[in-house]
């Protein structure tokens, strides 16, 4: 490369048949879809947005579907990310995007339109010669994939490619039945070169040897932990697509002592028990937060879902959850839960809600879902799985052991 004149060196730095791995370039035979399974910092971003950039280049009449979990995901991934469409491209060719039309177009014409897969409807009726499909294993509504394969036909070779870390989904499932399927499978130590030293270290030595590790990094395909008291096969089974009429919705919280970046999350889980009498999980909101984050949260969720409570645990300082959450909104109804019995004493009643068919999860919440799936007994305290135990023993368990507040 030495050898060439710096316009045709800056040329070849944009040639990602030539920079790419080999395993990150597009299989070589026909194929319908590219399935792309990989641990954290392989490239799968970067891998996803350059297939792209190579259909739009060579094609004027392209026109990409853009599919990412939530439409911020889109946005701030798959196009403007650090990985994304416009970062990867050549100076001479950087597609114009505009966010009021979800729209990204490059200089010959070419054109992709985001989507979120969290609004399948919108990808009822539109057309598209290729698409780009990125995290679908932790997409909300399945659907979202049907809607976008029946209009992913035009052109002469309507193609897919999807960019994931692997989860034991039925999503996965219907991906991996497509016909003429290559499926691409990568570890996060792949791509060291490119990953800082520091960070791939910590990741290493906080979750190599783990579940989550070898899913996370690895890249593996894990099935259910044999001694979860949930399975994935179980909650596909009762998915809901939409919510029911419901009688009472409450948002539920474990929080967190610290919001350090190696704290436990606060668990934040909003449900719902329908007239028909059965429980609903409509949203998980949990995450690393400072308590007067999780506060303005939960009230949110508690006003935005039109809740009947706020019920949180008390056992990590209950006057300071008490006075934080008051200063939010001094009105909230809140009850305060003490835990004076063991994790598996409260979870397993609320484990045999679902396996009798009592409990169903609107959409897909792939980080509770992991959680739930994964832990047994003895394992760290799992903060989105306490928050629904805590919510659906309010709603369909009784009171049980609580303080008021």
């Amino acid at each position: 490369m030495q050898s060439l004149n710096p316009d045709d060196q800056a040329i070849l730095a944009y040639d990602w048949l030539c920079v790419g791995r080999v395993d990150q370039l597009p299989p070589e035979h026909d194929w319908t879809c590219w399935l792309i399974k990989a641990g954290r910092g392989w490239g799968k971003t970067r891998c996803g947005a350059e297939w792209v950039r190579m259909i739009a280049e060579s094609n004027p009449n392209a026109r990409i579907a853009l599919v990412g979990p939530t439409a911020a995901d889109v946005r701030d991934v798959m196009i403007e990310g650090e990985s994304g469409i416009r970062a990867i491209a050549p100076p001479w060719a950087v597609p114009v995007y505009e966010p009021s039309k979800r729209r990204v177009t490059w200089p010959n014409g070419a054109m992709a339109v985001a989507y979120s897969a969290d609004e399948p409807d919108r990808l009822r009726g539109p057309q598209h010669t290729h698409a780009w499909c990125d995290e679908a294993a932790a997409w909300r509504y399945p659907d979202a994939w049907d809607m976008l394969m029946m209009g992913l036909r035009l052109g002469q070779r309507p193609q897919v490619v999807v960019t994931t870390t692997p989860k034991p989904v039925a999503l996965m499932r219907s991906i991996e039945s497509t016909p003429g399927i290559v499926i691409t499978r990568g570890r996060t130590i792949d791509n060291a070169i490119n990953l800082a030293p520091t960070f791939l270290t910590a990741l290493m030595a906080r979750y190599e040897g783990t579940r989550l590790g070898r899913q996370e990094l690895e890249g593996e395909d894990l099935v259910d932990n044999p001694d979860a008291l949930w399975s994935r096969s179980g909650l596909d089974d009762r998915r809901a697509r939409m919510e029911p009429q419901l009688a009472r919705v409450v948002v539920a919280i474990d929080p967190a002592v610290t919001s350090r970046d190696d704290s436990d999350e606060t668990g934040i889980i909003v449900a719902g028990v329908g007239v028909d009498r059965r429980g609903y999980v409509l949203a998980d909101l949990s995450g690393r937060y400072k308590p007067d984050e999780w506060a303005r949260i939960a009230i949110g969720a508690y006003h935005e879902y039109k809740a009947d409570r706020v019920v949180a645990e008390s056992n990590q300082g209950g006057e300071m959850v008490q006075h934080v959450l008051r200063t939010v909104d001094a009105d909230v109804p809140l009850r305060l839960v003490h835990a004076s019995r063991g994790k598996v004493a409260r979870a397993e009643p609320v484990a045999a809600l679902y396996e009798q068919g009592k409990v169903s999860h609107v959409g897909s919440h792939a980080k509770l879902e992991d959680q739930l799936c994964t832990w047994q007994p003895g394992m760290a305290s799992p903060d989105r799985m306490d928050a629904l135990v805590w919510a659906m023993t309010e709603l369909m368990l009784g009171r049980g052991e609580v303080a008021f507040a």
